[in-house]
């Protein structure tokens, strides 16, 4: 009789753990399916396909074959009646063999070709004559190598992406004040709004528009590594609707599974490089102008990083 009770005391004790792994396994799904099911939503609104070609690829790119690949990055300041100006501007070239990102900050007062405008002019203008396409045919242009992907941010938003990701940290080397914020040299974790008067100055900085660039990038790469980290997932709502109202790509979802998928371990080593040139005016107005030969070395480079001739 007592061994026939343990049994049953056993089996119930079984049921018990039974009933509360599955669940576990159920809550699990749930939020799992929750999870996607606004991911696909925030990739529906993201989405603006471009309808343009490049001559600079022979073949087309097959994510899916873990092909390197580029991405231009405009941060643009969108106001009432007025498309914006990109004032940043940054490719991004992604190598998963060399398992690395490069990040390359575009200075907006560099002169040249306005693809499709006919005109030489400071390249952030390129976005207010033509949107992202004409920005991407002319940076495409300008270094002498394929622009795959955009993403357009909206800079004014952005401080809700940084929020929502629940801050982030960066390492500040220089002491300056910045739409009424003080930043002292050392270790900061900055919320939204810190963040963007963060990224935003650079009439105080000896660097000029680099240091501005400099901190853009870090500001970007800090979000990247918040964004991939799993105490993101607790608030991933907030997160996907901030990205949702302030980002357009014409990365498809597809796209951007392959590259969670096969790209993954690339993120692990992000450099930053920016262009050297000489700033001047012509005609009154202020131009950056970069060097035939430092054209060359950054388009050499990025071309080895992308693994093209």
């Amino acid at each position: 009789m007592r061994h026939e009770k343990k049994k049953k005391k056993k089996r119930t004790w079984l049921k018990v753990v039974g009933i509360i792994v599955l669940l576990f396994i159920l809550a699990g799904g749930a939020f799992a399916y929750s999870v996607w099911n606004s991911l696909t939503k925030t990739v529906d609104t993201m989405h603006t396909p471009i309808d343009r070609t490049t001559d600079k690829r022979t073949k087309d790119l097959a994510l899916s074959d873990q092909e390197p690949f580029s991405m231009l990055m405009l941060g643009v300041d969108e106001r009432d009646g007025d498309k914006g100006r990109s004032d940043t501007m940054i490719v991004l070239t992604v190598n998963p063999q060399k398992k690395s990102v490069k990040m390359l900050s575009i200075p907006r007062d560099t002169r040249t070709e306005i693809v499709g405008h006919g005109t030489q002019d400071k390249i952030n203008h390129a976005f207010a004559f033509g949107g992202a396409k004409m920005s991407m045919d002319t940076v495409e242009n300008f270094l002498d190598i394929p622009i795959d992907y955009y993403m357009k941010i909206n800079m004014e938003g952005f401080k809700d992406i940084v929020d929502a990701v629940g801050g982030v940290t960066v390492q500040n080397d220089l002491d300056f004040t910045s739409d009424g914020i003080n930043f002292a040299k050392g270790t900061h974790t900055l919320n939204g709004k810190e963040a963007l008067a963060y990224s935003r100055m650079r009439h105080d900085d000896p660097s000029g528009d680099f240091g501005r660039q400099s901190r853009q990038r870090a500001i970007i790469e800090a979000v990247i590594k918040e964004g991939a980290s799993l105490s993101s997932l607790t608030k991933f709502d907030e997160v996907f609707d901030a990205l949702g109202n302030n980002i357009q790509t014409n990365l498809t979802f597809d796209d951007m599974m392959d590259i969670q998928k096969n790209y993954r371990d690339a993120s692990k080593s992000i450099t930053q490089s920016s262009i050297n040139g000489n700033g001047t005016k012509i005609d009154g107005i202020y131009y950056y102008i970069v060097s035939d030969e430092e054209k060359e070395k950054v388009k050499s480079e990025l071309k080895e990083q992308l693994s093209i001739k």
